[in-house]
C-alpha cells in the first residue's frame, strides 16, 4: 500500500527506519528484529542507501522481504549518487516488479567521505530530478527528506527549504524529516513551509537516544543540535548504559506526545536496527 494511503486511513502511522547491516550475522539478527516489530503495527519500515550506492542491493532485498515475508508494509531508499538515468530505470523497473510501492528519494551522500557531490555522467544532480524522473514514469509513492533545521550544506535555512517546496513541485507526496531533539524547530519548518503552500504530508523524525556519544555523533553528522540541558543530564550519567537508555526513551517519549498533540499525521523512529527503544515508546503512545 502507498504511505499517502496508510496515513489517509489511519492516525497515527508510525513508521521504522533500517539500515542494511554489513555481515551475515547482523543481516540474521536484522530480520530478527523486524519479525519482532511487526507486533506493533507499523504503518511502513523504511530502508537505507549506503553512501555511493554501496548497500543498494541489499537495501531493495530487505524491502521486498520485509513486505513478501514479514508482511511489513516497506519504502526503500535510492540515490542519485552512482547511477546514471538509465541505471535509475533499471532499479524501479525491479522495485515495481517485485511489488514495492514506495520510495524514498534523496540526492545521497558522497562515498569515502568524499565533502563533494558530483553526479555521474548523465546522472541527476538534485533529489528534485530524481522525484521529477519516478513521478513522470513510475507508479510509485515519493517520500522526500526535509531539514527542521536545515540541510548541513545549505547557506541558510530558507535557502534549504525552498529546495524542499522544489522537491514537492517535482512530484514528492509527502515529507519525512531528519533527526531532531527540540520540537520548536519542527513546527517552525511545518509553518513556514505551510505559508509556502506546501499541503503534503510532513511526518517528524525521531532518534531514541539509546548511547550517549553515539548520539553526539550522529547528530553532529546531520547538523541537529542536542538541547545543552539534555546534554549536561546526559553527561552525569554517560556511563550508565541503562540510565542513558531510561533517559532517551522518556524524553524521546515526550516529544512524541508533543508532536502527536500538535496533530502530526505519523511519527518516524530512526531505530539503528534495534526495536527495545522504538517499542517502549509506541507502546507508551498506544496506551
Amino acid at each position: 500500500m502507498r504511505i499517502t494511503d496508510i496515513i489517509r486511513h489511519r492516525r497515527p502511522v508510525f513508521s521504522l527506519e533500517f539500515f542494511p547491516p554489513k555481515s551475515p550475522d547482523e543481516m540474521a539478527l536484522l530480520y530478527q528484529v523486524l519479525n519482532e516489530v511487526k507486533d506493533l503495527a507499523p504503518g511502513y519500515v523504511s530502508v537505507t542507501y549506503g553512501a555511493g550506492g554501496g548497500t543498494r542491493d541489499k537495501t531493495f532485498e530487505i524491502a521486498e522481504r520485509a513486505k513478501s515475508e514479514i508482511g511489513l508494509e516497506s519504502a526503500a531508499h535510492l540515490t542519485c549518487v552512482g547511477n546514471s538515468k538509465d541505471e535509475i530505470a533499471l532499479i524501479l523497473n525491479g522495485l515495481v516488479s517485485s511489488g514495492i510501492e514506495n520510495v524514498v528519494a534523496l540526492r545521497g551522500d558522497p562515498p569515502n567521505g568524499d565533502p563533494r557531490f558530483i553526479p555521474q555522467p548523465d546522472g541527476f544532480r538534485h533529489a528534485s530530478e530524481l522525484t521529477e524522473f519516478i513521478r513522470k514514469s513510475y507508479p510509485l509513492c515519493i517520500a522526500v527528506a526535509g531539514y527542521p533545521e536545515g540541510h548541513i550544506e545549505a547557506p541558510d535555512k530558507e535557502t534549504d527549504w525552498i529546495h524542499l517546496e522544489e522537491k514537492v513541485n517535482a512530484g514528492a507526496d509527502l515529507i519525512i524529516t531528519q533527526l531532531f531533539f527540540e520540537n520548536s524547530y519542527f513546527y517552525e519548518f511545518e509553518n513556514r513551509l505551510r505559508q509556502r503552500g506546501v499541503s503534503v504530508p510532513i511526518i517528524p523524525g525521531i532518534l531514541p537516544i539509546t548511547n550517549f556519544q553515539q548520539t553526539v555523533r550522529i547528530a553532529r553528522f546531520c547538523g541537529a543540535r542536542i538541547p545543552d540541558k539534555v546534554l549536561q543530564e546526559l553527561a552525569v550519567i554517560q556511563n550508565n548504559p541503562g540510565a542513558v537508555q531510561k533517559y532517551g526513551i522518556e524524553y524521546a517519549t515526550q516529544q512524541c506526545k508533543d508532536l502527536l498533540a500538535h496533530g502530526v499525521p505519523g511519527i518516524h523512529f530512526y531505530t539503528l536496527n534495534k526495536s527495545r527503544a522504538t517499542r517502549e515508546i509506541i507502546r507508551s503512545l498506544d496506551a
